[in-house]
C-alpha cells in the first residue's frame, strides 16, 4: 500500500463496506488540485524539483494509475480531512 498512518487510522476508525467509497473521481479532482498548488507553490519559491515530484504524482493520479491506494468512505468528518491526506500520502 501507498497509503500511510493517516489513511489506515481513517481504515479503521470509519469501517464501512467498499461499496460507500469516496468516488473516484473526487480522488482525481484533488489530484488536480495539489498539481495547481505545486504550479503555484513554485512561483512562490517552492523548490523545482518538489513541485515537479508533486505534480508527476498528480498526474498519475489523475491518470487513474493508483486508483485502488484510495480505500477510504464517503463518511468522514465535515472537512474530508482524511480523503485530504489520503491524497498528500
Amino acid at each position: 500500500a501507498y497509503w500511510g498512518a493517516q489513511t489506515q487510522r481513517s481504515i479503521e476508525n470509519f469501517p464501512f463496506p467498499a461499496t460507500e467509497r469516496m468516488p473516484i473521481a473526487i480522488i482525481h479532482a484533488l489530484a488536480i488540485v495539489k498539481q495547481a498548488a505545486a504550479r503555484v507553490n513554485r512561483q512562490h519559491g517552492l523548490a523545482g524539483e518538489i513541485a515537479d515530484a508533486i505534480e508527476t504524482a498528480a498526474a498519475e493520479v489523475v491518470a487513474g494509475k493508483f486508483d485502488d491506494q484510495f480505500p477510504l468512505v464517503i463518511w468522514q468528518t465535515g472537512s474530508g480531512t482524511q480523503s485530504n491526506m489520503n491524497v498528500n500520502e
